[in-house]
């Protein structure tokens, strides 16, 4: 193994293959795709490796990104994280099918010869995991889901936690409340790298350091339409009955708002989707409700958007679609959970409310749109703080070092390994 010249210990480029088992566009992918993306291409070389084909992989391959391939069998790719237990990778069934392709992907490893592996989710990380052990890589968990009992089923809980201490190298998690829930000890290799934003425009990829937010929320003529937005995957956690439900209180003090979910479900979550879409029904929201599905042009929703809320019902890992709601200016009315105080600042950038509590959610709403320019001032302080701390070339960075920590820590090991066997010989 060589390291880049900047480490003191070669030239060559330091080629890192990142495993994901799904192509499917969640908040996880995207940010991997973003990382890919901005890593420094002088010192790494980003292959990525996919349990499926997908839109994931059209994009990292017209985004030049070396990509492969090996699908993973159906019934363990479409396994959802809430349901792991007796019912999935647990089953007799599962573990031979995750083994045997843990075997393959280390084969593959073997042969493409990379430096280090990455690992971009639950499931990925305990089969990339495995498979970068059998291939004798140092391997990084990347952990973008809070291990605990509110959020995933006990034992796994339980399996996961204890996984983290004897496979990987290096665990690195989103935010600092997803890094307490692994419970790793004070020795174990660990660090915090939040997600960062990606400029989608040349105007706001021109902004720098210093430089004065640009404005982007604008204030509205009195009873003109207020779009007030959710954006995210449809599923029960995620909150969005929460969010109709405060809908109805706060359509009765402002007739003029209107509200948009921006999502679909995946994993199977159609039943809860029918669900919510009757509660717009029952409710009599029809008129003032619009589920606009699976959308790729979030960025420019968002900017037509006067307020951003997020409706989770259980703690966050992070809350990505907050940043990049945060940069085009909006105020966000965001539930208090997880990782979403390290990004909102209470009174601040938006407004925290508890979690599942639909009239409090509806009184932030109506707090702010009663205060415009309190709603606007919060926008620009968001922006500002997003592009101080949660940009993708800050995110690529961190996670540089943390890779290039990892081999010369396994350098260092290997040469003391190498000493160790001379003095014995020499003995």
């Amino acid at each position: 193994m060589t390291v880049p010249a900047s480490t003191g210990a070669g030239e060559r480029v330091v080629t890192v293959l990142f495993f994901d088992h799904t192509a499917k566009l969640g908040g996880g992918e995207i940010a991997l795709f973003h990382l890919l993306s901005h890593l420094d291409k002088e010192q790494f070389h980003p292959v990525l490796v996919l349990g499926e084909e997908g839109p994931l992989g059209e994009k990292a391959r017209l985004a030049g990104i070396e990509t492969t391939v090996i699908p993973l069998p159906a019934h363990v790719a479409n396994t959802r994280k809430d349901s792991l237990g007796a019912g999935s990778l647990l089953k007799l069934k599962s573990i031979f099918a995750s083994l045997g392709y843990s075997r393959q992907l280390s084969r593959y490893m073997k042969s493409r010869k990379p430096d280090i592996v990455h690992t971009n989710s639950l499931k990925s990380d305990l089969i990339g995991g495995i498979a970068a052990r059998m291939a004798g890589v140092p391997v990084v968990w990347h952990v973008r889901d809070r291990i605990e009992n509110d959020y995933l089923p006990g034992p796994v809980v339980l399996v996961f936690r204890w996984l983290c201490r004897v496979i990987p190298n290096y665990v690195v998690a989103n935010s600092a409340a997803t890094l307490r829930t692994i419970h790793l000890p004070g020795r174990k290799h660990k660090s915090v790298v939040h997600s960062g934003y990606v400029f989608m425009n040349e105007s706001s990829a021109l902004v720098h350091d210093g430089v004065e937010p640009r404005a982007v929320a604008t204030a509205k003529p009195q009873g003109d339409t207020i779009l007030i937005g959710l954006v995210g995957r449809i599923s029960r956690w995620k909150g969005q009955h929460i969010f109709i439900t405060a809908a109805a209180t706060v359509r009765e003090t402002h007739p003029n708002a209107r509200f948009q979910i921006i999502g679909a479900p995946m994993f199977g979550e159609q039943e809860y989707e029918a669900e919510i879409r009757a509660l717009v029904k029952s409710l009599g929201l029809e008129d003032v409700v619009e589920f606009l599905g699976f959308r790729t042009d979030v960025p420019q929703l968002m900017e037509q958007l006067d307020l951003l809320v997020h409706a989770s019902i259980t703690g966050e890992p992070f809350g990505q679609v907050i940043t990049e709601a945060m940069v085009v200016g909006k105020p966000v009315v965001a539930t208090r959970g997880g990782g979403v105080p390290e990004i909102v600042q209470d009174g601040v950038t938006g407004l925290l409310v508890p979690m599942g509590d639909a009239p409090a959610m509806a009184a932030a709403i109506c707090e702010l749109l009663a205060d415009p320019d309190r709603a606007r001032r919060m926008g620009l302080e968001g922006r500002a703080r997003v592009l101080r701390h949660f940009t993708v070339r800050g995110t690529a960075r961190r996670l540089e070092s943390v890779f290039l920590k990892i081999l010369n820590r396994t350098s260092d090991m290997r040469q003391g390994s190498g000493a160790r066997q001379r003095q014995t010989q020499t003995v």
